[in-house]
């Protein structure tokens, strides 16, 4: 699946309404705190379930493509403009 139908995908699931960036980070707070809640069960020694690890990182990619449509952005630049600021990064760490 390509950005485009992912975010058709997203679509169809939740229609056209979009959210704002204050509703956006809500959601986003919600998929994050489930992820540190796996990683503290990791870190104490605990069993966790790989699936939810990778359900939460799917819906951090998922839902993130939708998001920026809602704010009017493209999906695929967003992912450039994110990607060469990595790289950036990357390179001044040496």
């Amino acid at each position: 699946m390509n950005v485009d139908d992912l975010l058709q995908a997203g679509r169809k699931i939740w229609g056209d309404d979009k959210l704002t960036l204050p509703e956006i980070l809500l959601r986003l707070g919600v998929t994050t705190g489930d992820l540190h809640r796996l990683a503290r069960d990791q870190a104490e020694g605990k069993t966790i379930d790989e699936n939810e690890v990778k359900k939460e990182l799917g819906n951090i990619i998922f839902s993130t493509i939708r998001w920026c449509d809602d704010l009017g952005y493209t999906p695929a630049e967003c992912v450039a403009l994110a990607q060469a600021a990595q790289a950036r990064y990357k390179q001044q760490l040496g």
